[in-house]
């Protein structure tokens, strides 16, 4: 379980070795599906950059201010555009641009104070702290890590994923 700022922040940073290790898998691995009708490989990291960026633009700079939040993305449309842009581009596009977004993610992450860490937000009906909030973010990108070392289960780069 993920307590604080420093371990969300140590699994971004895990996830982005991560990413720098599916460099080695070859293109054909890199556009396999995880299983009948489901997205390829590329296809779930392309989909996780558009979030990175909606958390760092649309929310983060929302949270602790009387602002209202930006209204957020329908679900399925961001996924279908991320999974379609990520089928367009190259690997290395789609790697780089992962790990620049993560980057971001990051940097914006430490820019808040540890006391914001538990304090109470609401987005919609729901009262969430950004602990609980990044909490599910990193269980959404687990789950998804978990689906790529299965359909990768016998390439050397993926086999440390368990550990993060």
């Amino acid at each position: 379980m993920y307590y604080d700022k420093h371990q969300i922040i140590s699994h971004y940073e895990k996830s982005i070795v991560l990413m720098e290790s599916l460099v080695s898998i070859t293109e054909e691995q890199w556009r396999t599906s995880i299983g009948p009708g489901k997205w390829t490989v590329a296809e779930i990291i392309g989909h996780l950059t558009p979030w990175d960026e909606f958390v760092v633009k649309q929310r983060l700079p929302f949270l602790f201010t009387e602002e209202s939040l930006p209204k957020g993305p329908t679900v399925e449309e961001m996924n279908t555009s991320a999974a379609r842009n990520s089928r367009a581009q190259s690997k290395g596009e789609t790697i780089a641009n992962f790990i620049h977004q993560r980057h971001q993610l990051m940097d914006a992450l430490y820019q808040i104070v540890d006391q914001q860490w538990q304090q109470p937000f609401t987005i919609g009906a729901s009262e969430l702290t950004l602990h609980r909030y990044f909490t599910s973010l990193v269980d959404h990108d687990l789950h998804h890590f978990s689906q790529i070392q299965r359909v990768l289960k016998n390439v050397e780069a993926i086999k440390w994923i368990s550990s993060i």
